[in-house]
């Protein structure tokens, strides 16, 4: 269970039903997931956050699907269960085919190994790289 509880709708104040709403309504969704739920025990936090989210997740320069596996791949170099299974789902829903899952966590693995070496080597970056 979540540290302070989770926080739903129909207990929500007024302040945090709106964002509820703005939530269920930018997702085309029904619902509210329990990260939202247990953020709205800080109501400035959640609007915060969602409002960050809402706008680094909108159209730009990247597409939806790479936003999501980008999101998707520091989840899981960060370790959060729950944030992988959200933008797991956010990036299937983008397009994300099982085969460019598997490529991106291999990715990932290989990313972490490596960086490991290279902190644990203490290796100097090349002068050609800083160029």
């Amino acid at each position: 269970m979540a540290t302070l509880g989770l926080v739903e709708y129909a207990d929500a104040s007024p302040e945090v039903r709106a964002v509820y709403d703005d939530i269920m309504a930018t997702r085309q969704t029904d619902w509210i997931n329990n990260f939202w739920k247990a953020l709205a025990h800080d109501p400035a936090t959640l609007r915060r956050t969602w409002e960050s989210i809402k706008q680094i997740m909108a159209p730009g320069a990247l597409d939806a699907v790479t936003k999501e596996m980008i999101y998707l791949a520091v989840s899981a170099s960060n370790q959060c269960p729950y944030c992988i299974a959200s933008h797991t789902a956010g990036a299937r829903k983008a397009g994300m085919t099982d085969a460019m899952f598997a490529e991106a966590m291999a990715v990932v693995g290989m990313a972490n190994e490596t960086n490991r070496l290279s902190s644990g080597y203490q290796v100097e970056i090349d002068d050609r790289f800083k160029a």
